[in-house]
């Protein structure tokens, strides 16, 4: 592999890790991750969401690559519509949590929190891997080809030659997914310490998540052109 192949795949990692802390990818995740409360949880959501994120990426290099389509500003435009259609969502579903949470007694929150229902107690405290990553690997596919992405794929399709197309995806994909692991752990984190010891402060960084979400998806959706 020649130095020149070596130092893009190096900088595609690094963009890739960059990548991950995009406004709304940040904003997704932490309306996401505001749902669960352990630190394993939360890096689990972000690796789920940067498999579809890579996934998606892939797909699309590979039409850009092998087929010689390409990305209008329009269909650019379009997908980040529907990414703020989902962080408005999103953030309006941590809302409803947030505010449902304030109306609980604290002991229903503590249950609540460790995904133990009040009324029986039947539900596990983890959850089946598929069940926790499918919503987040599902919102990473619907960001993979929004904002600095689309970009990323052009940067792959000229490289010298397809396969180094398709590498520098991947280590891409492997950067923005590793990156997303690492953020969701530190979003993870007020979540992780405020859900026994302060649960009112809990429902207030919920609120906080969800305005931010809903605040960024508005003004996706209002934008004449790309913010992100």
């Amino acid at each position: 592999m020649d130095t020149p192949l070596l130092a893009a795949l190096g900088l595609g990692f690094l963009l890739g890790l960059r990548h991950a802390v995009d406004a709304d990818h940040v904003a997704a995740v932490s309306t996401l991750v505001s749902q669960h409360r352990t630190l394993t949880r939360s890096c689990l959501l972000g690796t789920c969401w940067g498999l579809g994120h890579a996934l998606a990426l892939l797909a699309a290099g590979a039409a850009t690559i092998v087929l010689r389509l390409s990305i209008s500003p329009q269909v650019e435009q379009s997908l980040e519509k529907g990414v703020g259609c989902m962080l408005i969502l999103l953030g309006g579903q941590a809302l409803l949590r947030s505010l449902a949470a304030w109306g609980m007694p604290a002991g229903s929150r503590a249950h609540e929190a460790h995904g133990v229902p009040c009324r029986d107690g039947a539900r596990h405290h983890h959850a089946h891997l598929v069940r926790v990553g499918r919503r987040p690997f599902v919102v990473g596919l619907a960001h993979g080809m929004a904002g600095s992405a689309a970009l990323m794929v052009l940067v792959a399709a000229a490289m010298p030659s397809p396969i180094g197309g398709f590498l520098y995806i991947i280590v891409f994909g492997v950067g923005s997914t590793m990156g997303m692991l690492l953020l969701s752990g530190l979003i993870g984190l007020p979540f992780v310490l405020t859900t026994d010891r302060a649960p009112r402060a809990l429902a207030c960084i919920q609120v906080l998540a969800g305005l931010a979400s809903s605040g960024l998806g508005l003004t996706l959706l209002c934008a004449p052109s790309s913010v992100v």
